[in-house]
């Protein structure tokens, strides 16, 4: 008797926690279409605007912009004006933004598409790089990069796949803000968080060379940037989830972008004159 009642309490304890998560992931899932729903409306009100498709087809001209220029860059230009500090904080940007882009609502292929091209071509530009090294004898700060990407990658592997298995403990463990925090759409278990998060890390780089000489500043990619980060702000809050911190990120993208830039065209157009 004892042991049948117990098992009938569990069962119907383990059928609440489901009815839970039911109800938790429907709700999710209204809300969703709610903030699209909405998005839609304003889009069609406010004209371009608040259309979410017109600011992510500029922002994902500019991305193209980026890979372009990367192109144009591995075409014209030396290896010694590449960045081993920007260049791999790029590839890690737009590998998250290639899946961000994927899953946004509205959803953005030509953004995703344009990141996907900035992949290989900053690998290119990585390469590149890396075998002027050698050629002149630093042998070492390339075998030092090496080990710092290889330990980057399996950390970041590792993130990714525990992941969901840490959002889905957290977010049923009942500790309140903690929770909350966990289960958000654009919370920290998800890509509409990280991909933000990488965009810091290139503000981060521009502004840790703001002395960088301007004869190492490559002009298509921080057009390209300057530009990204612009249209960037306007776009990340007009999408589903709405994302501040995206928008927060290229603000500062677009002052550490232009700050670059503008010392570009002052050095190569106005005090050559």
């Amino acid at each position: 008797m004892f042991s049948a009642s117990r098992m009938t309490t569990s069962i119907i304890g383990r059928s609440r926690v489901a009815v839970r998560r039911a109800l938790l992931s429907t709700e999710k899932e209204a809300a969703t279409t709610t903030v699209t729903k909405e998005t839609t409306a304003k889009a069609k009100a406010g004209g371009w605007w608040n259309s979410a498709e017109f600011w992510g087809g500029l922002g994902a001209i500019a991305g193209w912009g980026m890979s372009g220029s990367a192109i144009y860059d591995a075409t014209q230009q030396g290896p010694e004006v590449i960045s081993l500090t920007m260049t791999p904080v790029l590839i890690v940007y737009s590998t998250l933004f290639a899946r961000w882009a994927f899953i946004v609502k509205p959803q953005n292929l030509l953004l995703c598409s344009c990141h996907i091209a900035n992949i290989l071509a900053q690998g290119n530009q990585m390469r590149r790089a890396f075998e002027h090294k050698i050629a002149i004898g630093e042998e070492k700060q390339v075998s030092d990069m090496a080990q710092k990407a290889a330990l980057g990658g399996v950390v970041l592997t590792g993130s990714v796949l525990a992941g969901p298995t840490m959002r889905s403990y957290l977010s049923n463990a009942n500790l309140g803000v903690v929770s909350s925090i966990a289960a958000a759409d654009a919370g920290p278990f998800t890509v509409h968080f990280w991909a933000p998060m990488s965009k810091w890390m290139i503000s981060g780089a521009s502004f840790m060379e703001l002395d960088r000489p301007t004869d190492k500043i490559s002009l298509a990619q921080y057009t390209a940037l300057t530009a990204t980060g612009l249209f960037f702000s306007r776009y990340a809050l007009l999408v589903a989830p709405i994302n501040y911190t995206l928008c927060s990120v290229n603000i500062a993208l677009f002052g550490s972008s232009a700050w670059h830039l503008g010392r570009k065209i002052k050095a190569d157009f106005v005090d050559t004159k």
